[in-house]
């Protein structure tokens, strides 16, 4: 999820991260309010990006003020960039770091896509950057126990192997890195959802605290309206957390969104999709990570 760019004057230097720039680039997080496991202070997330994507500094004054990154979805020409994150020290507010972050992370053309929050400074920069915002990402919270399997659908333990390749046979994009990164985390899990014996959807759960829950699922291209919904609650319905809560991140037209309202579960925050084309994720099937989707 990326918060709080700035986009006023000149002021930064911005080059690629190294594993030393960690340190400051967790302090940037924190004060910016990102405590959470999976974000800026967690060096597990920080070091897939460093591996995996591209990581810039903003450095002003010889210290890192701010800190961005994109990770590559897909591949050939439907590939998509995705801004992981986008944060600033607010003792550097107003000296144009997050806009210097994002000329070097987006430097190019060709697809692009974030999860916005509500900043003030965030939509109209991104916008600036080709993106406009199609629709909320609801992150909803509630008791599993208030979600009854769906008849005829079970979900399983898998392999972060097995979920991948499965998404790869119905998506083309290779997330293997990602679901291996996902299933290391706190409570990590890789998942299938099966209706009357058919993988439907394959993916993985886990998290800290108030994030456990679903991280990322994909759907078979034949799966409905419907299958999306029973997934998704199949998935919810066999997690065992914590104090009986669990999180799932939901576009807004996702047809699980109304079921989960109506068994109590809420919305606690939300995002905006931004993207140069509404088509990039599909917010009826689709159940993204914020930070990887």
């Amino acid at each position: 999820m990326t918060r709080e760019p700035e986009e006023t004057a000149p002021g930064a230097e911005v080059r690629a991260a190294v594993q030393e720039d960690l340190p400051r680039i967790a302090a940037v997080a924190l004060a910016t309010g990102q405590a959470r496991e999976w974000g800026g202070a967690d060096p597990a997330y920080m070091a897939h990006l460093l591996a995996h994507g591209r990581v810039a500094v903003g450095v002003i004054d010889g210290d890192v003020a701010g800190f961005g990154a994109t990770r590559r979805l897909g591949g050939g020409p439907g590939a998509v960039s995705m801004l992981c994150d986008l944060f600033v020290d607010p003792r550097a507010h107003g000296r144009g770091c997050g806009r210097a972050i994002l000329d070097w992370l987006w430097s190019g053309t060709g697809a692009r896509m974030t999860f916005s929050s509500l900043h003030g400074h965030a939509l109209p920069l991104y916008t600036s950057f080709g993106l406009d915002a199609w629709w909320p990402l609801l992150y909803l919270r509630g008791r599993v126990e208030a979600l009854p399997a769906p008849a005829a659908w079970r979900a399983e333990t898998s392999s972060p192997g097995e979920v991948a390749a499965l998404e790869r046979d119905w998506s083309g994009a290779d997330r293997s890195q990602d679901h291996q990164a996902w299933a290391r985390r706190p409570g990590g899990a890789s998942v299938l959802a099966r209706r009357d014996g058919q993988v439907l959807a394959a993916g993985t759960t886990g998290g800290e605290g108030g994030g456990y829950g679903i991280t990322h699922l994909s759907l078979a291209p034949s799966a409905g309206d419907a299958d999306a919904a029973d997934a998704v609650l199949a998935v919810l319905a066999s997690l065992k957390p914590a104090g009986g809560q669990a999180l799932a991140c939901l576009p807004a037209p996702h047809p699980a969104v109304r079921p989960l309202l109506a068994a109590g579960w809420r919305v606690t925050e939300f995002d905006l999709f931004m993207a140069t084309g509404p088509d990039l994720l599909d917010p009826r099937r689709a159940v993204p990570s914020p930070a990887l989707a």
